[in-house]
């Protein structure tokens, strides 16, 4: 089996991460496996420092018609089988590639509970209704999002995200080495004895990071010597830091930007928060308790099937702060309990969150609609 990837985003976030997890994990079963992805884009750096075949290609929106040339010329000179679309863009462009080549069985990954009808266009109810052999939710609460828009439940298989746990270890173990929390508090002006409250994620609405601003106000009129840590960029950027300032935090904030390694951040949190309104399932979630650290969690979209609330990690409802201000601060006032969210945390990641079982659940994903017989 032959399986070209198809993935537009210009930057690195979870999707594209497993996208490369994927694609790494059918090469070392043997199955060639070739990415096609923007030019210049951090996917395709890394994934040609894997090995892994990569076509680089301009693609300007999703009825980019020289893109859908280029895609179809890689799928009928490559004999792929299988054409695995892994963002919306990618969606309209591997199918039409696919039509215009009469190449390869069609899968397509969601990976947010967004609703699919959240502009008045029509297009994406025909999109999703037509062409695509199979989609792969990453979570429950992406597949329901997709029933409830009207796509066939028949055609969804759930596949969670996964994380690779020993490539994780192996780089917390380097930066514990190398002094990493350390070096991090040094320069990010921290005074020893404050907690760090961390998140690691794109700065966009619906991760919910104002609503961690404003637990974190709550925090400081408590009198709790605490820091928060942003580690990431994106488009409300300069809103977080007019909250910032508006609510006096100074130096109990700080917005660090995107870091292509954030594992060193990890070794500095005490405890990690991820306040998202809506999420498909989130990795940087199973990054922090595959790595150790206490994990605060909005009740949110998949959030809940990682986190199970006081064995692995606590919720809390969306857009609450008061709520995320008294989860961090029984973490920080309990050792013991962290200690027993954090054990229990990595046994969930091993247990039903590794990258292996997503290639292998994926993988079997393909099979069936490769089957002979299998309905188009």
């Amino acid at each position: 089996m032959k399986t070209l990837h198809v993935n537009t985003e210009r930057t690195w976030r979870g999707g594209e991460q497993q996208t490369l997890l994927l694609a790494a994990g059918l090469e070392a079963r043997g199955l060639r496996s070739e990415i096609a992805c923007q030019a210049g884009s951090p996917l395709a750096a890394r994934a040609r420092a894997r090995g892994i075949v990569v076509h680089e290609i301009r693609m300007r929106g999703e009825f980019d018609l020289l893109a859908v040339k280029r895609l179809a010329s890689i799928l009928r000179a490559g004999e792929h089988d299988v054409v695995h679309m892994h963002t919306s863009h990618g969606h309209t462009l591997g199918v039409l590639a696919s039509i215009l080549a009469r190449r390869g069985r069609r899968i397509v990954s969601r990976r947010v509970d967004f609703s699919i009808h959240r502009t008045r266009l029509k297009l994406n109810r025909f999109k999703y209704a037509h062409f695509v052999d199979r989609y792969v939710a990453i979570s429950e609460a992406v597949r329901s999002a997709l029933v409830a828009d009207g796509v066939d439940p028949a055609r969804i298989d759930v596949v969670p995200s996964g994380v690779d746990v020993l490539d994780l270890d192996r780089r917390k173990s380097a930066a514990e080495s190398a002094g990493a929390a350390l070096a991090l508090r040094e320069r990010l002006s921290l005074r020893p004895g404050t907690a760090v409250v961390g998140h690691v994620g794109h700065l966009t609405w619906h991760k919910g990071q104002e609503h961690l601003v404003d637990a974190m106000k709550i925090l400081a009129g408590n009198g709790r010597d605490a820091a928060l840590v942003l580690v990431g960029e994106g488009e409300e950027r300069a809103a977080l830091e007019s909250r910032i300032a508006r609510l006096g935090l100074g130096d109990a904030a700080r917005l660090v930007g995107f870091d292509a390694e954030p594992v060193p951040y990890f070794t500095l949190f005490d405890v990690f928060v991820m306040p998202s309104v809506m999420e498909g399932l989130c990795t940087s979630v199973l990054d922090a308790l595959a790595l150790g650290v206490p994990v605060v969690a909005s009740r949110a979209g998949g959030i809940p099937e990682i986190v199970s609330d006081g064995v692995n990690g606590l919720l809390v409802p969306p857009r609450d702060p008061a709520a995320l201000a008294a989860a961090v601060e029984r973490v920080l006032c309990d050792a013991g309990l962290g200690r027993s969210l954090v054990r229990s945390g990595r046994d969930t990641v091993a247990r039903r969150f590794s990258a292996d079982a997503m290639v292998e659940g994926t993988l079997r994903v393909y099979d069936g609609v490769a089957a002979p017989g299998a309905a188009r």
